[in-house]
Protein backbone atom coordinates (compact mmCIF):
# COMPACT_ATOMS: atom_id res chain seq x y z
CA UNK A 1 0.00 0.00 0.00
CA UNK A 2 1.55 2.93 -1.11
CA UNK A 3 -0.30 5.99 0.91
CA UNK A 4 -0.85 7.79 -2.45
CA UNK A 5 1.08 11.01 -3.11
CA UNK A 6 2.59 12.12 -0.49
CA UNK A 7 2.12 15.55 1.10
CA UNK A 8 4.79 18.91 0.56
CA UNK A 9 5.99 19.30 3.60
CA UNK A 10 8.96 22.48 4.46
CA UNK A 11 11.98 21.76 6.13
CA UNK A 12 12.70 22.48 9.55
CA UNK A 13 15.94 24.41 10.63
CA UNK A 14 18.20 24.55 13.31
CA UNK A 15 17.73 27.63 16.17
CA UNK A 16 20.69 27.61 17.96
CA UNK A 17 24.74 27.54 17.00
CA UNK A 18 25.74 26.44 20.33
CA UNK A 19 25.99 22.27 21.23
CA UNK A 20 24.18 21.27 24.36
CA UNK A 21 25.86 21.05 27.94
CA UNK A 22 23.84 17.63 28.51
CA UNK A 23 24.21 15.21 25.73
CA UNK A 24 22.67 12.53 27.26
CA UNK A 25 18.92 12.59 25.59
CA UNK A 26 20.15 14.06 22.28
CA UNK A 27 21.65 12.64 18.86
CA UNK A 28 24.61 13.85 16.71
CA UNK A 29 24.88 13.96 13.00
CA UNK A 30 27.42 15.19 10.51
CA UNK A 31 26.52 18.52 8.84
CA UNK A 32 27.05 18.19 5.46
CA UNK A 33 28.52 21.30 3.21
CA UNK A 34 25.83 20.90 0.84
CA UNK A 35 21.74 21.81 -0.53
CA UNK A 36 18.77 21.01 2.03
CA UNK A 37 16.18 18.84 -0.28
CA UNK A 38 12.52 17.32 0.75
CA UNK A 39 12.40 14.45 -1.09
CA UNK A 40 8.47 12.96 -2.48
CA UNK A 41 8.66 9.39 -3.27
CA UNK A 42 6.08 7.50 -4.50
CA UNK A 43 4.76 5.49 -7.28
CA UNK A 44 7.81 5.04 -8.93
CA UNK A 45 7.68 9.19 -8.89
CA UNK A 46 10.30 11.24 -7.36
CA UNK A 47 9.67 14.81 -6.71
CA UNK A 48 12.71 16.77 -4.74
CA UNK A 49 12.17 20.17 -3.56
CA UNK A 50 14.36 22.65 -2.47
CA UNK A 51 14.73 24.85 0.87
CA UNK A 52 12.35 27.73 -0.76
CA UNK A 53 9.98 25.26 -1.93
CA UNK A 54 10.93 25.42 -5.59
CA UNK A 55 11.01 22.30 -7.69
CA UNK A 56 14.66 20.99 -8.30
CA UNK A 57 13.74 17.47 -9.45
CA UNK A 58 15.39 17.74 -13.07
CA UNK A 59 18.91 18.98 -11.33
CA UNK A 60 19.36 15.58 -10.12
CA UNK A 61 18.14 13.24 -12.25
CA UNK A 62 20.31 10.25 -10.55
CA UNK A 63 18.66 10.33 -7.72
CA UNK A 64 15.26 9.24 -9.44
CA UNK A 65 15.68 5.61 -8.48
CA UNK A 66 15.25 6.42 -4.83
CA UNK A 67 11.79 5.84 -5.56
CA UNK A 68 11.78 2.53 -6.64
CA UNK A 69 14.84 2.00 -3.62
CA UNK A 70 11.71 2.39 -1.10
CA UNK A 71 9.70 -0.81 -3.19
CA UNK A 72 5.87 -0.73 -2.04
CA UNK A 73 6.15 2.14 0.16
CA UNK A 74 5.67 5.99 -0.77
CA UNK A 75 7.71 8.77 1.50
CA UNK A 76 8.62 12.13 2.54
CA UNK A 77 12.45 11.97 3.46
CA UNK A 78 14.52 15.24 5.12
CA UNK A 79 18.29 15.48 3.60
CA UNK A 80 20.84 17.28 1.86
CA UNK A 81 22.65 16.79 -1.43
CA UNK A 82 26.32 17.18 -1.34
CA UNK A 83 29.33 16.89 -3.77
CA UNK A 84 32.79 15.75 -2.74
CA UNK A 85 35.78 17.00 -3.76
CA UNK A 86 38.97 15.04 -4.90
CA UNK A 87 39.74 13.92 -1.41
CA UNK A 88 36.66 12.71 -0.73
CA UNK A 89 35.29 15.56 1.62
CA UNK A 90 32.24 17.65 1.39
CA UNK A 91 32.63 20.03 -0.97
CA UNK A 92 30.14 23.44 -1.59
CA UNK A 93 32.15 24.87 -4.09
CA UNK A 94 31.78 21.58 -6.36
CA UNK A 95 28.41 21.58 -5.60
CA UNK A 96 27.52 24.58 -7.30
CA UNK A 97 28.55 23.22 -11.10
CA UNK A 98 25.00 21.45 -10.43
CA UNK A 99 23.04 23.39 -8.14
CA UNK A 100 21.85 25.43 -11.12
CA UNK A 101 21.59 23.38 -14.01
CA UNK A 102 18.57 21.69 -14.85
CA UNK A 103 18.96 18.69 -17.01
CA UNK A 104 22.62 18.19 -17.19
CA UNK A 105 24.46 15.97 -19.55
CA UNK A 106 26.22 12.96 -18.60
CA UNK A 107 29.27 14.48 -18.73
CA UNK A 108 28.80 17.18 -15.75
CA UNK A 109 26.83 14.27 -13.58
CA UNK A 110 30.26 12.33 -14.51
CA UNK A 111 32.38 14.76 -13.60
CA UNK A 112 30.22 16.05 -10.54
CA UNK A 113 28.36 13.26 -9.04
CA UNK A 114 26.35 14.24 -6.15
CA UNK A 115 24.93 12.30 -2.77
CA UNK A 116 21.31 12.57 -1.27
CA UNK A 117 22.52 11.90 2.73
CA UNK A 118 18.75 10.91 4.37
CA UNK A 119 18.84 12.02 7.71
CA UNK A 120 15.00 12.14 8.86
CA UNK A 121 11.86 10.44 7.69
CA UNK A 122 8.39 12.70 7.28
CA UNK A 123 5.71 10.76 6.41
CA UNK A 124 5.16 6.77 4.88
CA UNK A 125 2.07 5.67 3.27
CA UNK A 126 -0.18 7.66 4.37
CA UNK A 127 1.18 8.35 7.99
CA UNK A 128 2.38 11.89 9.31
CA UNK A 129 5.03 11.25 11.43
CA UNK A 130 6.47 15.15 12.10
CA UNK A 131 4.90 14.49 15.66
CA UNK A 132 6.40 11.63 16.41
CA UNK A 133 9.95 11.60 18.02
CA UNK A 134 13.22 11.71 16.37
CA UNK A 135 13.91 8.79 17.47
CA UNK A 136 10.80 7.24 16.20
CA UNK A 137 11.14 8.89 12.75
CA UNK A 138 15.06 7.85 12.45
CA UNK A 139 14.01 4.28 13.56
CA UNK A 140 11.57 4.03 10.73
CA UNK A 141 14.07 5.76 8.37
CA UNK A 142 16.66 2.89 9.05
CA UNK A 143 14.28 -0.01 8.62
CA UNK A 144 13.89 1.15 4.88
CA UNK A 145 17.61 0.49 4.35
CA UNK A 146 17.89 3.45 2.14
CA UNK A 147 21.68 2.87 0.42
CA UNK A 148 21.89 3.31 -3.43
CA UNK A 149 24.60 4.64 -5.79
CA UNK A 150 23.39 8.43 -5.12
CA UNK A 151 21.95 7.98 -1.88
CA UNK A 152 22.21 6.95 1.88
CA UNK A 153 20.80 7.08 5.19
CA UNK A 154 23.29 9.37 7.55
CA UNK A 155 25.03 7.37 10.37
CA UNK A 156 24.84 9.07 14.05
CA UNK A 157 27.97 10.04 14.91
CA UNK A 158 29.06 8.14 18.16
CA UNK A 159 28.74 9.44 21.80
CA UNK A 160 32.10 11.15 22.88
CA UNK A 161 33.10 14.75 24.11
CA UNK A 162 32.36 18.02 22.22
CA UNK A 163 36.19 18.32 21.80
CA UNK A 164 36.80 14.85 20.68
CA UNK A 165 33.69 15.71 18.38
CA UNK A 166 34.34 18.08 16.95
CA UNK A 167 37.99 17.16 16.03
CA UNK A 168 36.82 13.90 14.84
CA UNK A 169 34.48 15.90 12.19
CA UNK A 170 37.04 18.30 11.48
CA UNK A 171 39.87 15.11 10.53
CA UNK A 172 36.76 14.00 8.37
CA UNK A 173 36.74 17.41 6.41
CA UNK A 174 33.49 18.28 7.13
CA UNK A 175 31.65 21.48 8.13
CA UNK A 176 30.36 20.47 11.73
CA UNK A 177 27.55 18.87 13.36
CA UNK A 178 24.34 19.11 14.08
CA UNK A 179 22.54 17.85 17.37
CA UNK A 180 19.21 17.06 17.73
CA UNK A 181 17.19 16.53 20.88
CA UNK A 182 15.81 12.67 20.51
CA UNK A 183 12.32 14.02 21.67
CA UNK A 184 12.36 16.76 19.29
CA UNK A 185 8.94 16.48 16.84
CA UNK A 186 9.62 17.71 13.83
CA UNK A 187 8.56 21.61 12.90
CA UNK A 188 7.89 22.33 9.28
CA UNK A 189 9.27 25.46 7.94
CA UNK A 190 9.97 26.63 11.30
CA UNK A 191 13.56 27.14 13.50
CA UNK A 192 13.85 25.28 16.89
CA UNK A 193 16.46 25.23 19.41
CA UNK A 194 16.01 21.88 19.78
CA UNK A 195 18.07 21.43 16.62
CA UNK A 196 21.54 22.49 17.31
CA UNK A 197 24.28 23.55 14.47
CA UNK A 198 27.54 23.48 15.48
CA UNK A 199 30.68 24.47 12.98
CA UNK A 200 34.13 24.01 13.29
CA UNK A 201 35.75 26.85 12.54
CA UNK A 202 38.90 27.14 11.17
CA UNK A 203 42.13 29.75 12.00
CA UNK A 204 45.15 31.45 11.06
CA UNK A 205 47.36 33.96 10.42
CA UNK A 206 46.82 36.17 6.71
CA UNK A 207 48.83 39.43 5.93
CA UNK A 208 46.67 42.27 4.81
CA UNK A 209 47.82 43.56 1.50
CA UNK A 210 44.99 46.17 0.68
CA UNK A 211 41.30 47.40 2.16
CA UNK A 212 38.32 48.42 0.47
CA UNK A 213 36.19 51.34 1.73
CA UNK A 214 32.29 50.92 3.37
CA UNK A 215 29.10 51.48 2.67
CA UNK A 216 26.16 53.86 4.27
CA UNK A 217 27.23 54.49 7.72
CA UNK A 218 31.29 53.19 6.83
CA UNK A 219 31.38 55.68 3.58
CA UNK A 220 34.78 56.60 2.95
CA UNK A 221 36.76 54.49 6.06
CA UNK A 222 37.65 50.68 6.01
CA UNK A 223 34.95 48.59 5.33
CA UNK A 224 36.80 45.22 4.44
CA UNK A 225 40.32 43.88 4.45
CA UNK A 226 42.38 41.32 1.18
CA UNK A 227 44.38 39.20 3.10
CA UNK A 228 46.61 36.55 1.71
CA UNK A 229 49.36 34.62 2.43
CA UNK A 230 53.14 34.99 1.88
CA UNK A 231 54.31 33.06 -1.68
CA UNK A 232 58.44 33.22 -0.92
CA UNK A 233 58.75 31.03 -4.94
CA UNK A 234 57.82 33.97 -6.65
CA UNK A 235 59.91 37.23 -7.05
CA UNK A 236 58.15 40.13 -4.74
CA UNK A 237 56.50 42.83 -6.94
CA UNK A 238 58.51 46.42 -6.71
CA UNK A 239 58.24 48.34 -3.68
CA UNK A 240 57.36 44.77 -1.62
CA UNK A 241 59.17 42.89 0.68
CA UNK A 242 57.74 39.53 -0.85
CA UNK A 243 54.68 38.52 -2.68
CA UNK A 244 51.21 37.89 -1.48
CA UNK A 245 48.45 35.10 -3.08
CA UNK A 246 45.01 36.72 -2.61
CA UNK A 247 42.80 34.53 0.01
CA UNK A 248 39.64 36.95 -0.61
CA UNK A 249 38.31 39.86 1.66
CA UNK A 250 36.96 40.12 5.05
CA UNK A 251 35.00 42.56 7.05
CA UNK A 252 33.25 41.00 9.12
CA UNK A 253 34.81 41.48 13.05
CA UNK A 254 35.65 44.45 12.16
CA UNK A 255 35.50 46.55 15.55
CA UNK A 256 35.90 50.16 16.39
CA UNK A 257 38.72 50.22 18.13
CA UNK A 258 40.37 47.77 15.31
CA UNK A 259 39.11 50.04 12.58
CA UNK A 260 41.18 53.35 14.30
CA UNK A 261 44.53 50.76 14.65
CA UNK A 262 44.40 49.96 10.90
CA UNK A 263 43.22 53.62 9.81
CA UNK A 264 46.53 54.78 11.74
CA UNK A 265 48.46 52.27 10.12
CA UNK A 266 47.47 51.91 6.64
CA UNK A 267 48.12 55.69 6.36
CA UNK A 268 51.86 55.00 6.88
CA UNK A 269 51.59 51.77 4.73
CA UNK A 270 49.92 53.17 2.11
CA UNK A 271 51.40 52.40 -1.65
CA UNK A 272 50.44 52.71 -5.12
CA UNK A 273 51.45 49.27 -6.39
CA UNK A 274 49.88 45.82 -5.43
CA UNK A 275 51.50 43.19 -3.02
CA UNK A 276 49.33 40.28 -4.90
CA UNK A 277 50.61 38.54 -7.11
CA UNK A 278 48.11 36.75 -10.09
CA UNK A 279 46.46 34.01 -10.41
CA UNK A 280 43.96 34.99 -9.16
CA UNK A 281 43.52 38.44 -10.00
CA UNK A 282 42.45 40.74 -6.91
CA UNK A 283 39.27 42.67 -7.05
CA UNK A 284 39.04 46.54 -8.42
CA UNK A 285 39.09 49.40 -6.34
CA UNK A 286 41.41 48.34 -3.40
CA UNK A 287 43.80 50.44 -1.56
CA UNK A 288 46.83 49.26 -1.18
CA UNK A 289 49.56 49.00 1.70
CA UNK A 290 52.67 47.33 2.03
CA UNK A 291 52.14 43.80 3.89
CA UNK A 292 53.17 44.21 6.95
CA UNK A 293 50.19 44.30 9.24
CA UNK A 294 49.00 40.14 10.40
CA UNK A 295 45.50 39.38 11.40
CA UNK A 296 43.61 36.48 12.54
CA UNK A 297 40.91 35.11 10.38
CA UNK A 298 38.54 32.61 11.14
CA UNK A 299 36.70 31.05 8.11
CA UNK A 300 34.71 27.35 6.89
CA UNK A 301 36.62 26.74 3.92
CA UNK A 302 38.84 27.64 1.42
CA UNK A 303 37.98 26.96 -1.95
CA UNK A 304 40.37 25.52 -5.22
CA UNK A 305 41.07 29.62 -5.91
CA UNK A 306 42.33 30.23 -2.56
CA UNK A 307 39.54 32.00 -1.55
CA UNK A 308 38.51 32.25 1.48
CA UNK A 309 34.62 31.13 2.75
CA UNK A 310 32.92 32.85 5.29
CA UNK A 311 36.14 34.68 6.79
CA UNK A 312 35.82 37.05 10.02
CA UNK A 313 38.73 39.05 11.79
CA UNK A 314 39.61 37.82 14.55
CA UNK A 315 41.72 40.41 16.10
CA UNK A 316 45.42 41.66 15.22
CA UNK A 317 48.53 39.48 15.20
CA UNK A 318 51.30 41.86 16.32
CA UNK A 319 53.33 38.82 17.19
CA UNK A 320 53.30 37.19 14.36
CA UNK A 321 56.41 38.16 11.39
CA UNK A 322 54.58 38.55 8.35
CA UNK A 323 57.41 37.30 6.16
CA UNK A 324 56.15 33.72 7.95
CA UNK A 325 52.82 33.65 7.01
CA UNK A 326 52.74 30.81 4.72
CA UNK A 327 51.10 28.22 3.16
CA UNK A 328 50.01 26.07 6.01
CA UNK A 329 47.81 22.09 6.33
CA UNK A 330 45.00 25.37 7.48
CA UNK A 331 44.30 26.30 3.85
CA UNK A 332 44.52 22.66 2.82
Amino acid sequence: MTGGEPPAIAPMLAGASIGPRDTTSWVFEPKWDGVRVIGRAWSGELRLTSRAGNDITSAYPELGGLSAALGHHAAVVDGEVIAFDAKGRPSFERLQRRMHVRNPGRSLMSEVPVLYALFDLLWLDGRLLTGEPLTERRRLLDELRLRGPSWQTTTALPDMSDEDRLENVRTAGLEGYVAKLGSSRYAPGRRSKEWVKVKCVRQRELVVGGWSEGERGRSGQIGSLAVGWVDPSVPAPADHPFALRYSGQVGSGLSDLLLQTLSLSFRELATESSPFVSPPATPRGLHWVRPSVVVQVAFNEVTTAGVLRQPSIKGLRNDVDPATVVWTDELE
